[in-house]
């Protein structure tokens, strides 16, 4: 028996094998044989095996549907939480970040991340592994640096597209914003900017990272009343994580 849905065991018949594809019953379609051998092997009540061949579509789809989240995301490296090296960095609270990770809250009660540290301290990494979780979770995340939303931004003023990008980065549940702070904006980026923020504030997640703390925010954003709100905003429902003092991981003695 191929496990190829194009190509179902021959013991099907046509009618069966058309009902299968335009349900989009691809477990069963693939596997119709071994599902078959065994329910009468174990002989299995009619509700029992209907209920076996619900749960392995189910479980298909939910797998199906998490990897096409994923690849849909725009992750640039697929960094979990479980390959970051807590060990080469030592100031780093692990227990709290693994308190926020696991309750999960930064996503059911809708709070803001914002890591804040220098370059290759490892806030990329612990981004990406809190926005993978999302994903897994079912939920719809996406993940874009700085400049490039910035481009986007003022593409959008260009093309007059502004409302329907503000839109689909409303829409994402679990947004990663990365590299904060490396890029001088212009006057009208910075209003996109906080209206995107603001109108994601306590309705949906977002996850930045930082290489300038809060103090140093006005000198790319140049709006002082601009970046207090933003400021005041992220950090009213958020989760930030100053790591300062810890060290660079792409640094070969930090090995």
């Amino acid at each position: 028996m191929t496990n190829d849905p194009g190509r179902p065991n021959k013991s099907m018949d046509e009618e069966l094998i058309g009902m299968l594809k335009y349900l989009r019953l691809w477990t069963l379609l693939s596997h119709w044989e071994e599902t078959l051998a065994e329910a009468r092997k174990k002989r299995y009540s009619v509700e029992r095996f209907l209920k076996i061949v619900l749960e392995q579509e189910y479980r298909a789809k939910c797998e199906n549907g998490r990897l096409l989240r994923r690849k849909r995301a725009n992750i640039p490296e697929m960094l979990e939480m479980e390959t970051f090296p807590f060990s080469r960095q030592p100031k780093l609270d692990r227990k709290k970040i693994m308190s926020y990770y696991d309750s999960f809250d930064y996503m059911t009660k809708h709070r803001s991340m914002v890591w804040l540290g220098p370059t290759g301290c490892g806030k990329t990494g612990l981004a990406t592994a809190f926005l993978l979780q999302a994903l897994d979770r079912g939920h719809r995340g996406y993940f874009v640096t700085f400049p490039e939303l910035l481009h986007e931004l003022f593409q959008s003023l260009a093309d007059r597209s502004e409302g329907k990008l503000l839109k689909r980065y409303l829409s994402y549940d679990c947004l990663v914003i990365d590299e904060v702070g490396y890029v001088e904006v212009e006057p009208a980026q910075v209003g996109q900017f906080f209206t995107l923020m603001h109108k994601r504030h306590k309705k949906k997640t977002t996850i930045i990272t930082s290489n300038l703390g809060f103090a140093e925010w006005g000198s790319f954003l140049h709006n002082r009343h601009l970046t207090a709100a933003l400021i005041d905003r992220l950090t009213e429902n958020s989760h930030v994580i100053n790591m300062k003092n810890c060290r660079s991981l792409r640094d070969p003695l930090n090995e």
